[in-house]
């Protein structure tokens, strides 16, 4: 009976996928797997999720910015013309990477489903900052990077008062002062190109 419910909930699960796809982006697709891992009715058929619903939602959040953070880099390292641009670009790979692979890790053992790739605004900055370039493409990004890296430590900082999952709290309390290095370098960035 277990595994005809498992299947069933499988077949369900595949299902939703396909036909939510085309209208869903990644991390809306993690969030709706998340909810679908019930700790009280369906842990047997999903193996439930380790934490609240609140502690889940913010772990998809803070992959959806950290994976945003490291696409957008990767495009700032090959078309910034300002050499402060690429430098900041570096950073942003570099401590976003393992800041994602940390989470990633905390998710896994945890049994939180994060996204695959930044959602549908944030691939939409992406597109629109790829058909700049120059100064253009540079101001872009910065301003970006500074609207990006504030919403980041807001996010960073509710979590590290409110997330029940102590390992959640800890990334966020750990994550926050990179992420406040950021803005400030950003923001200074963004000061000297006025």
């Amino acid at each position: 009976m277990k595994k005809l419910s498992f299947a069933i909930v499988i077949a369900f699960a595949a299902c939703a996928m396909q036909s939510c796809g085309g209208n869903k982006d990644a991390k809306e697709n993690a969030d709706s797997l998340n909810k679908t891992k019930d700790t009280t009715t369906n842990v047997a058929a999903t193996g439930g999720i380790a934490v609240t619903a609140e502690d889940a939602k913010f772990a998809t959040d803070a992959a959806n910015g950290g994976l945003a953070e490291v696409a957008l880099g990767k495009l700032a390292q090959t078309k910034a013309s300002n050499p402060q641009v690429k430098n900041f670009a570096d950073m942003m790979v570099t401590d976003h990477g393992k800041a994602n692979d940390e989470l990633a890790a905390i998710a896994k053992a945890k049994n939180i489903t994060l996204p695959a790739a930044p959602d549908a605004d944030h691939q939409k900055k992406l597109d629109d900052l790829s058909k700049l370039s120059g100064k253009d493409f540079d101001k872009a990004y910065v301003d970006a990077m500074v609207d990006g890296h504030k919403k980041t430590l807001d996010l960073l900082n509710m979590a590290a008062k409110d997330c029940k999952d102590s390992e959640l709290k800890a990334f966020a309390v750990k994550t926050a002062p990179v992420v406040q290095t950021h803005l400030d370098a950003i923001n200074k960035i963004h000061d000297s190109m006025k």
